[in-house]
């Protein structure tokens, strides 16, 4: 598997990385411990090597679950761990952001004990917070650093403007942001500040919550508090169009890479910037199995003008991401 330095300190991990958001029961329904443990201590047998976690997924348990599998795996020395900081919950399971200093320090050492491990490799501001200076935010981030807490600094859903208050005080490793072949918003923002600032982009939704897996039918439920009820490419018209855009690429696929549009919507994502990373949820182990089609071939420009071209003219009402956005604090 292609790896790639995730900062400057030499943090090598694969280019596409473990999502536990899946894991701990949070956003998909509940969660089976033991196979989650087993999905990812089966991960870097596949040249996965980077597990990504935050505290909100499952409220702690996801990254309890990922502290216990690599720990009792002895997988330590062969992963890099990332989470993140900055959303706070209550007893109801309400969310919100909480990027304050003081919030941040209490989170690295939370993170830690449930991580079981001295040191984050990579610890991510989950969402900006209006509610506080970014220069707090970031000088916490620095302290956790100084004090070798952390190994990188990232910022996950900022904007350029923000990611350039935040660097006056210490530089951002990583840019962690939704994107895919659906939901290309950064292309115009994010993406060119990352290549301008040689900064790696760590790319999360990078199948679009499934629809780019191309298992999704139109007659597809899902339960309880599964996230994709409230997406809105999941309802109807929009669904539809999006299933046609994945047929249509699939066909795409297979004709010219005897690939299927998974193996298609990674390498094009992988393809779009030499620095970007990309995040692939699993909760058994046999879903990380497609993760062998990906390396070892790249698409050209016309191919990705054709996929362009495709997704345009299925996809007539697109939709971003937004409504993933926890809410602010009140001031």
């Amino acid at each position: 598997m292609e790896t790639r330095d995730l900062n400057g300190n030499g943090l090598d991990a694969s280019r596409i990385g473990l999502g536990t958001w899946a894991i701990g029961g949070w956003m998909w329904g509940g969660t089976d411990e033991k196979e989650s443990i087993h999905t990812i201590q089966s991960a870097p047998d596949r040249g996965v090597t980077l597990i990504d976690t935050a505290p909100v997924y499952g409220f702690g348990r996801s990254e309890e679950i990922v502290g216990k599998a690599v720990e009792q795996g002895g997988m330590r020395d062969q992963v890099v761990l990332a989470t993140k900081c900055a959303l706070e919950w209550d007893d109801d399971g309400n969310v919100r952001r909480n990027a304050s200093k003081k919030r941040l320090l209490k989170e690295a050492d939370d993170s830690r004990r449930r991580l079981r491990s001295d040191t984050i490799d990579l610890l991510q501001v989950h969402w900006p917070d209006p509610q506080v200076d970014i220069r707090e935010t970031a000088e916490a981030m620095a302290e956790l650093k100084s004090a070798g807490k952390i190994r990188a600094v990232g910022v996950s859903n900022f904007t350029p403007a923000q990611m350039d208050a935040f660097q006056e005080i210490v530089a951002i490793d990583v840019a962690q942001n939704p994107y895919n072949l659906f939901e290309r918003e950064i292309d115009n923002d994010v993406l060119p500040w990352a290549r301008d600032n040689n900064t790696r982009l760590l790319a999360y939704g990078a199948l679009c919550r499934g629809l780019l897996s191309g298992r999704m039918h139109a007659d597809r439920e899902f339960p309880g508090d599964d996230l994709r009820n409230s997406d809105p490419k999941f309802q109807q018209p929009r669904f539809g169009q999006y299933l046609a855009a994945v047929d249509a690429l699939e066909a795409f696929a297979q004709e010219h890479y005897g690939k299927h549009v998974l193996d298609l919507a990674i390498r094009w994502l992988l393809d779009q910037y030499d620095h970007a990373f990309a995040l692939w949820g699993a909760r058994t182990p046999d879903q990380l199995d497609a993760v062998a089609n990906v390396p070892g071939w790249h698409l050209d420009d016309d191919a990705r003008a054709e996929i362009e071209a495709i997704v345009n003219r299925h996809v007539t009402d697109p939709v971003g991401p937004e409504f993933m956005a926890p809410p602010a604090r009140e001031g």
